[in-house]
């Protein structure tokens, strides 16, 4: 079991920003793929970033240029920078890590090993 704790959602208002944060311990970050997925009320779960081994990054077109995700291997810190926000970008986000290279599984929810609980991040119109 890798515990993944996610931190950093909250409420804002559209047009701004929130930085979310993953930290995990028993867990080699520079090994393996990491992701952020999100859910609304009454949705499926839906991938939003991932970033491979090698530092490579996959977005869902819906976030693309708005959100950044980005790690750090000395701190096992997995980050996802959010920009512009979006009504349509409030849900819960999960932080995710893969036992492999994601490729092109990166926004599968059932290739993704270990969750994190949760973080509610909530746009305002």
């Amino acid at each position: 079991q890798v515990p993944l704790v996610e931190s950093g959602g909250g409420s804002v208002q559209a047009g701004g920003s929130l930085r979310l944060s993953c930290a995990a311990s028993g867990y080699t970050y520079s090994r393996y793929c990491m992701g952020w997925f999100r859910q609304a009320p009454g949705k499926e779960r839906e991938g939003v970033a991932a970033i491979e081994s090698d530092g490579s990054t996959k977005y869902a077109h819906s976030v693309k240029g708005r959100f950044t995700i980005s790690k750090d291997n000395a701190k096992n810190t997995l980050t996802l920078q959010m920009n512009s926000l979006k009504p349509e970008d409030t849900a819960m986000y999960y932080c995710a890590a893969a036992s492999s290279w994601c490729g092109g599984s990166w926004y599968d929810t059932l290739f993704f090993a270990y969750w994190g609980q949760g973080t509610q991040v909530t746009v305002s119109s």
